[in-house]
């Protein structure tokens, strides 16, 4: 399995698996889904880059999660992306063949209500060493 999708099922697994999140949403996705109710999280597409040094291979990579939530619960959304902060921050630091060198914030960001739902998204970069 190659390493981005070993750190998608591994953020899949964490935000599934962070207990104040799971029990506030209604599921996780890797795409949206046709029949899911508000609120809800997706887990966002993911491109690594080369961060080796001279003797190991390592990536860097973007890893996102994306709450998705009434728009009339605004201070509800924000609640969400803080446990989905908290989830990816309680990530395993060995995933596979790899170890995580750093998982560090980028950023978050409320998007504009469409079509009845609010959007918010998660960013973080992390760093990663073949073991």
């Amino acid at each position: 399995m190659s390493i981005q999708a070993e750190l998608r099922a591994a953020l899949f697994d964490a935000v599934e698996g962070h207990a104040a999140l799971r029990g506030a949403i209604n599921g996780v996705y890797f795409e949206t889904p046709e029949r899911a109710s508000v609120p809800y999280a997706l887990i966002g597409e993911l491109a690594a880059r080369d961060w080796g040094t001279k003797d190991a291979r390592g990536r860097e990579a973007r890893l996102s999660v994306t709450i998705v939530e009434d728009a009339v619960r605004g201070a509800r959304l924000v609640e969400l992306v803080g446990e989905a902060e908290a989830a990816i921050e309680a990530m395993p630091r060995e995933i596979g063949a790899w170890r995580v060198a750093s998982l560090a914030f980028v950023r978050s960001a409320v998007l504009a209500a469409k079509g009845g739902e609010r959007r918010a998204v998660v960013e973080y970069r992390v760093r990663v060493l073949e073991i």
